[in-house]
């Protein structure tokens, strides 16, 4: 099956006195990759500037935008058509079938990044070993099953709370209070996957709703791991599943300070508000059987919980009034 999702978001920045220019740079193109396919994208920004599309190091595309000119409020929004393909699974459902994993050594750069330790992401930290340790969090031999578990432990300890962290915050707050958001989920899963020795990294983009339920989709955050056989999983500790054709990715990074949605400056004297709404809609019409795709990212289960949005960065930002067709 393949999914197709009509994703419109929208940042706005507000300030309480116009400022004189803006630098920023976004994260907000849905990638693409085997069980991905962009078919449309836009970017248009109020009031105008240059816009620039740049890949990073991650082969991430992003955008640059600058304005050297007054302006009291900078509104920015994109707007993607993206199809996901439901990835192939084990007949039991519980992960993807190892079909199409692409070959890549262990020692192999982009991987051995993945083990590190990173602004957020923290396999030593000493309040991480106090947490496997108190809930008997352990690796076992099958790693799929590992994590697969871990996911299931981490939705059942920590509670959802939009508020009760910050997107600067450590993982040690929600392994304290045991209160945070999908990127939090996703940081502590990202540290006990390093700590595991197995290769993980923070993807960032949207959640659209479950068919059955409607609703309006979110920003979201997830991790994906590299298992040899299978190549980059994908799973979603917050909605306690393997990533499936709901989950669209935009980005991938070591941590969320790679890859946040939209960071910048401004230069004058004003203070910055920043208010998100995000639209993640099911093309019903444009959904078809097909044959999937041959790919080895993620597997689909049931979420059990809404999932929350992205908390953005705060720093304060900026953008154009232009719209950038995606070519």
């Amino acid at each position: 099956m393949t999914a197709v999702h009509e994703v419109e978001h929208e940042l706005v920045y507000g300030y309480d006195q116009p400022v004189l220019g803006s630098v920023m740079t976004l994260f907000v193109r849905p990638g693409e990759s085997g069980r991905q396919i962009l078919d449309d994208f836009t970017l248009e920004t109020s009031p105008a500037g240059t816009v620039s599309e740049f890949v990073d190091g991650f082969g991430n595309r992003g955008h640059f935008f600058t304005r050297h000119r007054p302006h009291g409020e900078l509104r920015i929004v994109a707007r993607s058509r993206v199809k996901v393909a439901r990835p192939v699974t084990h007949p039991n459902g519980e992960g993807p079938s190892a079909r199409a994993a692409p070959a890549l050594s262990p020692n192999a750069p982009e991987l051995q990044l993945m083990l590190r330790s990173s602004r957020f992401v923290q396999p030593r930290s000493p309040a991480l070993a106090r947490f496997l340790s108190t809930h008997g969090i352990e690796r076992e031999d099958e790693l799929l099953r590992s994590l697969r578990t871990l996911a299931s432990r981490l939705f059942e300890i920590f509670q959802y709370a939009p508020g009760a962290t910050a997107a600067d915050s450590p993982i040690d707050r929600i392994l304290e209070t045991g209160q945070g958001v999908c990127q939090d989920y996703t940081h502590v899963m990202a540290s006990v996957a390093r700590l595991w020795g197995i290769p993980a990294r923070y993807a960032s983009g949207y959640l659209a709703p479950d068919s059955s339920k409607g609703g309006p989709g979110e920003s979201h955050a997830w991790v994906e791991c590299w298992l040899a056989e299978l190549g980059w999983v994908g799973l979603d500790p917050a909605n306690d599943c393997i990533c499936d054709d709901r989950h669209v990715r935009v980005a991938v990074g070591r941590d969320y300070a790679d890859v946040p949605p939209s960071r910048g400056i401004f230069y004058g004297c004003s203070t910055s508000t920043l208010a998100t709404r995000v639209a993640v809609t099911r093309d019903e019409h444009g959904r078809r059987s097909e044959a999937p795709f041959d790919f080895a990212d993620n597997s689909s289960q049931r979420s059990k919980r809404p999932c929350d949005p992205i908390t953005s960065s705060s720093a304060p930002v900026a953008s154009s009034g232009s719209r950038l067709p995606w070519g």
